[in-house]
């Protein structure tokens, strides 16, 4: 059920929300109404909540005071350039772990980042407890090597043996002695769960570096759940008709850059028409 109801006293009759409404389940009667038959087509995208001004609609019985206020809250556009362009890979991290009320509130903002049609069906599995992530680092280190030495890779994985043989002298280059591990996964058959999945997880690394954090990408944990060990993404949750998308380590950095870098930049290409 929409629940969809709107504030006759507050209401100034504009229209915004009906015209915003992608889908037209909104239409302007003298007040912005559903009808029961329209109701199916609602994406649940809260564009109506959003775009009203005086806070006169609500929709899945939503308060609008209960949601943040856009004006004058945006980062200004040099600080968002700088995050973009000083965000680096961090691959040395403190051994204390982030504190869990963070990680949740960070993943919570995360899940606000767009997927297709609005389905959102991206799930996040987080390691959150530097206790945890020691075991699985140890465990899939062990199962890795033995794999590695008793039956060898498949051809085609010569770097990720490469990688794994690296760890033979203790050093940790599956999960570079991160505190935390996110994985996102979404059911291979929605709509376009590799670009939601990365979506997220970039919303993620983002948000995570604004609050001090360091992150990378860990493709290597990815390959190693989906191609070698994936006994282990089970173990850790992942749903089993999921597509693992990506990983990510993170926690506190060791390191700290000062500058960004000055890279070449991408092609661009000014199309004409």
């Amino acid at each position: 059920m929409l629940n969809f109801t709107v504030d006759a006293d507050k209401c100034t009759r504009c229209g915004e929300c009906a015209k915003d409404c992608l889908w037209g389940v909104i239409e302007m009667d003298d007040l912005p109404v559903v009808r029961p038959e329209n109701e199916a087509r609602c994406i649940e995208c809260q564009h109506c909540l959003a775009v009203c001004k005086p806070g006169a609609v609500s929709v899945f019985g939503k308060d609008p005071a209960d949601s943040l206020p856009l004006k004058g809250m945006f980062p200004d556009p040099a600080k968002m350039e700088t995050l973009i362009m000083g965000r680096r890979s961090t691959r040395r991290y403190r051994k204390e772990g982030v504190d869990p009320a963070l990680i949740h509130h960070l993943l919570e903002v995360a899940s606000h980042a767009p997927t297709a049609v609005n389905l959102r069906p991206v799930t996040l599995t987080v390691v959150d407890d530097p206790a945890v992530m020691d075991r699985l680092r140890t465990e899939v280190t062990a199962e890795a090597l033995r794999m590695l030495h008793e039956e060898g890779f498949p051809a085609g994985w010569e770097r990720m043996a490469d990688y794994v043989r690296g760890c033979e002298d203790g050093t940790d280059i599956l999960f570079r002695n991160a505190p935390h591990l996110l994985l996102a996964s979404a059911p291979e058959d929605s709509l376009a769960p590799m670009a939601d999945c990365h979506i997220a997880m970039s919303y993620f690394e983002l948000l995570a570096n604004s609050h001090g954090l360091g992150t990378v990408w860990n493709g290597i944990a990815r390959a190693l759940f989906t191609g070698i060990v994936p006994q282990f993404r089970l173990r850790l949750g992942v749903p089993e008709d999921h597509l693992l998308v990506c990983a990510m380590s993170f926690g506190k950095p060791a390191v700290r850059y000062h500058r960004t870098v000055q890279r070449p930049g991408c092609v661009i290409h000014r199309a004409e028409f």
